[in-house]
């Protein structure tokens, strides 16, 4: 059976992801349920067995998610095929290494941990356990990457600490959701315009000043909110790396790789930057962006999506779509066009763009990893090496047989529009659904060589499961597929993703001094560019507090590291 892979994100989500920093930092091209999660009991490493012999194992998360309930069906079914269950914690109120710093500072951990931004404080303080010796003892851990990519995992030491859990492909590719960045818009603004061809980010804003003057508000008078943008945080990539995408390269997060130079470029001080945040400023004089843009949380901007209030907006998908979608599902706001699409935008019309890129993501920077204070190594180790069989990979993606999935005569799996509108609620999740989803995970086609990984990646299953106005914005611009809005690039070279270096960055070197430094007056100064009276004297006060961080140092170092990651890849070809 074909199993494809690139080597080249998160989050989703993550996050992350990783998904995971905006530049696919979240770690995720998968993410849990978002919301308030307590990281009590995250701090203990010691795994007990329940009444029934379960092994029961502690994982924290440094990504916000939800707990499901104790009972929770799904997972009950897990351990009983596995022998094993993980009492999952998430992160709040918190950044990802202030939540890390506390565990160090207290010297116990929960078994299992991905730290997010977090996971070189893990590695420095020797917080982790070296898995070379096991990985070999677990054939699907073994199978689940490359000896290429396990390599790109070695930290200094020559060990691997972390599994990276996403932007996996098994078997054949079948991507038909754009999980990462994208100019978004709702499918009604695309409607009332008749689905107008638009590719530049100058037509994407005069079509949503157009909609939002001739409809203010939404059928119950809701008032709209033109565009909004979240900056909270490691999240502020949905204001500052647009640029990139812009000049039509795709998102090595951090900075730009010339393919033809193979130089590093900078995306902050380009051409297209200062259009960009020109362009961004002139539509808040206009009142077209949200005044909360720059004070709002993640929690806030979510609920503000969730109402179908938001024409547009840039942002991951798997930073938002997990949960909005549900919310619209479940409001009936799906039925009124507020679902949002991707649009192929560039800064001028005729250019390429790569949004996005076929293949797998390897985010080298973070991952699943053992700590220390796991009495339990090698239950640990079988317990996530079970979460990769397939009968368990269904569990977690598809749900119960006759209950959350059906299958039809050719044994293709589908959902009744009952099991999809139950799928969407929050209480049923809580009781039955456990994907343990920042654990190691496939996209692409099942071992069977019928069915995707995941429902969304099904073809029929995922068009069935759309509201009527995305398909029909599907067919008026000829596409069947979120990815087919946006066409697909071929994967970039070997050194994709640069975030997966510039992540894990940190002040012991100039280039990571100036990359720190870089990102604290980005914070600061362009909500100000954005907001200023007077654009051009604010942009020359910024490029000039951040030309004084010294970013050819990052630069350097960035180039640096690609030379060694180029280098490196000719040893496999």
């Amino acid at each position: 059976m074909k199993r494809r892979k690139a080597v080249s994100v998160l989050l989703v989500m993550a996050m992350a992801a990783s998904m995971l920093t905006g530049c696919g930092g979240g770690n995720t091209n998968t993410t849990g349920t978002n919301g308030a999660a307590s990281t009590e009991g995250g701090s203990s490493g010691e795994n007990t067995n329940d009444s029934s012999g379960v092994k029961e194992f502690t994982a924290f998360f440094a990504v916000p998610g939800s707990e499901i309930n104790d009972d929770n069906e799904i997972e009950q079914k897990i351990a009983e095929i596995t022998g094993a269950k993980c009492k999952e914690t998430w992160l709040t109120g918190q950044t990802a290494q202030e939540a890390v710093g506390t565990l160090i500072a207290g010297g116990e951990y929960p078994d299992m941990i991905d730290g997010g931004d977090g996971m070189k404080q893990l590695y420095d303080a020797g917080a982790l356990v070296a898995l070379d010796d096991y990985i070999d003892k677990y054939p699907n851990i073994k199978e689940f990457l490359t000896d290429e990519e396990w390599d790109k995992l070695r930290q200094d030491d020559g060990h691997i600490y972390w599994i990276n859990q996403f932007g996996n492909i098994y078997g054949e590719e079948k991507a038909t959701t754009h999980s990462d960045e994208a100019f978004w818009i709702q499918t009604r603004v695309l409607k009332w315009a008749d689905y107008p061809e638009i590719h530049t980010m100058d037509q994407y804003f005069d079509l949503i000043e157009k909609y939002n003057e001739a409809n203010p508000t939404m059928d119950d008078g809701t008032e709209n909110i033109p565009y909004t943008i979240l900056c909270d945080d490691w999240r502020y990539f949905c204001l500052e790396n647009a640029p990139q995408f812009l000049d039509g390269y795709p998102n090595d997060g951090s900075c730009i790789v010339d393919p033809d130079e193979l130089k590093i470029v900078d995306y902050n001080t380009t051409p297209t930057a200062k259009r960009y945040f020109q362009k961004l400023n002139e539509e808040y004089q206009k009142g077209i962006v949200d005044p909360e843009s720059f004070t709002q949380t993640y929690d806030e901007y979510i609920a503000k999506l969730s109402t179908g209030r938001v024409l547009g907006m840039i942002d991951q998908w798997w930073d938002f779509a997990y949960n909005v979608n549900d919310a619209f599902k479940q409001q009936g706001l799906d039925k009124e066009g507020c679902n949002y699409v991707p649009l192929p935008i560039t800064i001028d019309e005729g250019m390429k763009n790569q949004w996005h890129n076929s293949g797998g993501t390897l985010n080298v920077s973070s991952g699943l990893a053992i700590t220390t204070s796991c009495e339990d190594v090698e239950g640990a180790l079988q317990f996530i090496n079970d979460l990769l069989d397939q009968e368990v990979h269904d569990l977690r993606f598809w749900g119960e047989k006759g209950v959350d999935y059906d299958v039809d005569e050719n044994g293709e799996y589908y959902r009744t529009e009952d099991m999809r509108m139950q799928s969407s609620d929050t209480a049923y999740k809580a009781s039955h659904s456990c994907s343990y989803s920042y654990f190691p995970q496939y996209s692409g086609t099942s071992r069977d060589g019928i069915n995707a990984m995941k429902p969304e990646s099904q073809a029929k299953e995922f068009y069935d499961g759309l509201s009527e106005d995305v398909q029909n914005c599907f067919k008026a611009y000829g596409a069947e597929t979120y990815v087919d809005m946006l066409g697909t690039s071929e994967a970039p070279g070997p050194w994709y993703p640069m975030y997966s270096y510039s992540n894990n960055m940190t002040t012991a070197t100039e280039g990571g001094m100036a990359w720190t430094k870089m990102g604290e007056v980005k914070h600061e100064y362009l909500p100000k560019v954005v907001m200023a009276s007077d654009f051009d004297s604010a942009w020359e006060e910024y490029m000039g507090v951040y030309n004084n961080c010294n970013p050819q140092a990052f630069i350097d170092e960035m180039q640096a590291e690609l030379d060694r990651r180029i280098e490196e890849a000719k040893k496999y070809q």
